[in-house]
């Protein structure tokens, strides 16, 4: 069965993207995105180098003609700062769907959502397409569609905590009321996680230290390639209503 997603006029068959953080070399990051069956990495332009070839490139690892890169505003406290990164990775690279994140304060790494929605319009109007890291919010996620975001990405959790889907309720409503593709971005920390977030409707699901910092990367990204798809087949299916007792598979009725 053929099941892709469309994103700003963009198609792909994985619901699964992956980050380019934390991995102890660039080697195991690109095994682990072959793992993974990722068509999308995200790529920190604060942090990874994607234009001096004297140094160590990601691009000679990770094909840019295979997979698709999103450069990320991750480090970015101000609506500013993020903007300012993404023009630079449009002079570099000519990337126009970009992922965009400002946060709030170190501790939480909680995006700001005055400064995201701020950064979201002035990036739409400039003819960038923003997925946007956002709050487990309904309104907040419904104000920055109409700012321009081309996909809507709620934190499950903290980023980097791996705690899990902290607010199933609301990550539902957004998805409910979204025109646009929502993804789980943040606090995925194992196979299970990513399945709820893809039984609860999502179009997918993005993470990065849940694959890098697990003590076998590449499995980790295997196991979370079979989650998500096992989690969207299980969306698709429908499953049975939840009772408040039990329910004899067989009738009772005409026993012997």
């Amino acid at each position: 069965m053929t099941d892709n997603w469309t994103v700003a006029g963009r198609t792909f068959t994985s619901r699964l993207i992956v980050g380019t953080g934390k991995y102890k070399d660039f080697e195991q990051n690109a095994a682990a995105v072959e793992a993974s069956g990722a068509e999308i990495v995200t790529v920190a332009v604060r942090r990874v180098n994607i234009s001096d070839p004297k140094q160590p490139m990601l691009m000679d690892f990770i094909d840019p003609k295979k997979i698709t890169y999103l450069p990320n505003t991750a480090g970015c406290f101000t609506a500013e700062e993020a903007i300012r990164t993404l023009r630079l990775s449009r002079e570099a690279g000519g990337w126009t769907l970009v992922k965009l994140e400002v946060l709030g304060e170190a501790k939480t790494l909680y995006p700001d959502m005055l400064e995201t929605l701020r950064a979201t319009e002035i990036l739409a109007k400039e003819g960038f397409e923003p997925m946007v890291y956002c709050a487990d919010d309904p309104i907040a996620a419904k104000r920055l569609e109409d700012a321009g975001a081309v996909a809507i990405m709620p934190l499950g959790a903290p980023i980097g905590s791996g705690l899990g889907l902290q607010n199933q309720v609301m990550i539902r409503l957004i998805v409910e009321g979204a025109k646009v593709p929502v993804l789980v971005d943040a606090g995925v920390g194992t196979a299970s996680d990513a399945t709820v977030a893809m039984e609860l409707g999502c179009d997918g699901v993005l993470m990065n230290t849940a694959i890098a910092e697990a003590k076998d990367p590449v499995m980790m990204a295997r196991a979370m390639k079979l989650a998500v798809e096992s989690g969207r087949l299980a969306y698709l299916a429908g499953r049975m209503p939840k009772r408040r007792y039990a329910d004899p598979s067989s009738p009772l009725a005409g026993l012997i």
